[in-house]
């Protein structure tokens, strides 16, 4: 086989190994979900908020609320994931199959997190 075959059916190989696994860029999963890309002014409000709710985090742990700080605690924490999801992960923008998905597992996880706190709170 010389090196211009050769290089034939590698070109043939790859050409076909590309239809079938991705489309090209701007096909595909991109074309369906167009949306305008989001500023870094808005990213970077979105990341001062979020720098916020860490302080309101920190700050009050330091003050004794009792069986308060873990609810202002677990609020500020699903405030933050809720920003961090829907912005910088795009969710915000996605169909409502994926929106349902992501709902369906933070309602498992909230469940799970509710029946452990009731269980610590029986136990002391």
């Amino acid at each position: 086989m010389t090196d211009t075959n050769a290089t034939t059916m590698h070109d043939a190989h790859a050409d076909t190994h590309m239809d079938t696994h991705a489309a090209p860029h701007g096909e595909g999963h991109e074309a369906d979900h167009e949306h305008a890309p989001l500023s870094y002014r808005f990213l970077l409000l979105i990341w001062i908020g979020l720098m916020c709710l860490t302080v309101t985090t920190v700050s009050v742990a330091q003050i004794d609320l009792g069986y308060m700080n873990i609810i202002v605690a677990m609020g500020v924490a699903s405030l933050k994931a809720a920003l961090v999801i829907f912005f910088f992960m795009h969710l915000k923008y996605e169909n409502w199959i994926i929106k349902g998905m992501v709902l369906t597992a933070f309602i498992i996880l909230a469940i799970a997190i509710g029946l452990t706190f009731v269980d610590v709170g029986y136990r002391y």
